[in-house]
């Protein structure tokens, strides 16, 4: 009888390991899902940096301010360009495709998205002096870096998380996630040096990123940097389709 139990830890154990193992291995292909190249008339710029080349959509070119999006993980980028033309005619916006991702070279990762992020600043910097940003889901973790490294105007996050490490626990519990994961974007770290203006837009009914991820974000900022807008019928892929969505981010943007 000890035998057999002693067999059937061991295939526990064997399990236990072999998953980890792949989840360990695997761990970017869960996190980032490269988008292709889509045809556009946008127009686009190239720039080279630590050996990638990053291919960013511009519009209304030549503005006084600036702002630059993050996307999603698995987000085309250039599906935003034509509302965003909508929203923001008195600002130049830098659609960024992240390494990997609509025609840029390399491959994802937290240390090469958030270089690429401080590149693509310090270049706008050199046209407009103003510049705010914009992050989405993932880019949230891009976004919330950006800022607190640089002088951001304003900062506007959609579906923001505390951290991956926080939202990977609790998807695998049985796993010690914040020594298996490669890229943490611990956003909840950040906060502190944070000093731009944001504003937090929630889906209702997001099925991606609990709530919780995104309230324990929220508490760190102090009460007078944010609002929080929570738009009503909404999931974690469809917010962008609500009309209150680009209204929010219009009116936040153009005060």
């Amino acid at each position: 009888m000890k035998q057999k139990t002693r067999k059937r830890m061991l295939y526990i154990l064997l399990i236990y390991v072999l998953a980890g193992a792949v989840l360990f291995l695997y761990q970017r292909k869960f996190l980032y899902f490269p988008t292709t190249k889509i045809s556009h008339d946008y127009e686009k710029q190239q720039l080279n940096h630590d050996n990638v080349t990053l291919e960013v959509i511009v519009l209304n070119q030549g503005q006084k301010e600036a702002i630059i999006y993050f996307g999603g993980n698995a987000e085309s980028v250039v599906y935003s360009a034509k509302k965003f033309l909508a929203a923001f005619p008195r600002q130049t916006v830098y659609l960024l495709n992240y390494r990997g991702y609509g025609g840029s070279s390399g491959q994802p990762s937290e240390k090469g998205f958030f270089a690429d992020a401080l590149f693509l600043f310090d270049k706008v910097l050199e046209k407009q002096s103003t510049i705010s940003v914009i992050g989405h889901s993932l880019g949230s973790g891009v976004a919330t870096y950006l800022a607190s490294k640089r002088t951001v105007k304003k900062m506007a996050l959609i579906s923001p998380f505390d951290s991956i490490t926080s939202i990977a626990q609790n998807n695998f519990m049985i796993f010690p996630m914040f020594l298996m994961l490669l890229d943490k974007y611990d956003s909840i770290s950040r906060v502190k040096d944070i000093k731009a203006e944001t504003i937090v837009l929630i889906a209702e009914n997001d099925e991606v990123i609990p709530r919780i991820h995104s309230q324990r974000l929220i508490d760190e900022f102090p009460a007078e940097q944010l609002t929080v807008k929570i738009i009503a019928d909404s999931r974690h892929n469809d917010i962008s389709e609500k009309v209150e969505y680009y209204q929010y981010l219009k009116d936040y943007f153009n005060n």
